[in-house]
């Protein structure tokens, strides 16, 4: 299977996934979407056991990918709805995945990265890695990765990180709850590995019950949630805090805001 933005490579029952635009910090594109879609299908239907996501170069992912953005302002509410739904779908195929996910977290993770590293089933970190939720600062709204750290960290800690869209440190994601364990940079790889061999001592039947359980007592609220989610998401693109958090991001330059 051929893909653009990533590659995969499964063997002796771990499948290890790499975003692959090391030139773009692994920005998240529409194309990458489509790309991690397909191969999160590809893996669930193949022989491994555990899935291990990382990044290629020096970043995870950071964040919407700027020719995207640019793309962004002028779409229609109809465009805006499903572009939100595509994301939100990616979102819950990594939250539901029915077998282990290890996030490998070798730099920074942001905004959609964010999202995309910790809700994995682990996720293990290096010293330098940074994460931030930094939709505000461009007249976004995380508005469904929100749905996903509240649950992880509580509403309190929840509403730091997302009304102040701050930079945190690795060693502040573990104390959160958001990362399992921080490792040394040549150490990352090997203890992803480590810890899918441990999780493939386990029954496979067990696991995929076990996840299926967690998923279960969660899926109605959050999908009611995440509807909301969906249509917040998509009605932001159309306010003038949105277009403008948009040019001055692209621009380099301080947000003239409008609204109150």
């Amino acid at each position: 299977m051929n893909f653009t933005t990533l590659t995969l490579h499964e063997s002796d029952g771990i499948a290890l996934l790499t975003l692959n635009r090391p030139d773009k910090r692994n920005a998240i594109s529409y194309e990458l979407i489509a790309d991690l879609q397909q191969a999160l299908d590809a893996v669930e239907k193949s022989l491994s056991q555990v899935l291990i996501i990382t990044g290629a170069g020096k970043a995870f992912s950071s964040g919407m990918d700027l020719e995207n953005l640019k793309s962004l302002i002028g779409r229609t509410p109809e465009q805006n709805i499903e572009d939100s739904r595509t994301m939100a779908r990616l979102f819950r195929s990594i939250y539901d995945f029915p077998k282990p996910t290890i996030a490998a977290v070798n730099g920074a993770a942001i905004a959609g990265g964010t999202g995309i590293a910790t809700i994995c089933d682990f996720t293990l970190a290096t010293h330098e890695a940074k994460f931030g939720y930094t939709e505000v600062r461009i007249g976004f709204v995380p508005a469904i990765v929100s749905n996903f750290l509240v649950r992880q960290v509580g509403e309190k800690h929840a509403r730091d990180l997302l009304l102040t869209g701050r930079i945190f440190a690795a060693d502040e994601a573990l104390r959160l709850g958001l990362v399992n364990e921080i490792v040394d940079p040549d150490r990352l790889l090997p203890r992803a590995y480590e810890l899918a061999r441990t999780l493939m001592e386990n029954s496979p039947a067990s696991l995929r019950a076990t996840k299926e359980l967690l998923s279960q007592s969660v899926n109605e609220e959050l999908n009611g949630r995440l509807e909301s989610a969906i249509e917040e998401n998509a009605r932001i693109r159309q306010t003038p805090d949105f277009r403008e958090g948009i040019n001055a991001f692209l621009e380099k330059r301080k947000p003239r805001w409008s609204s109150h």
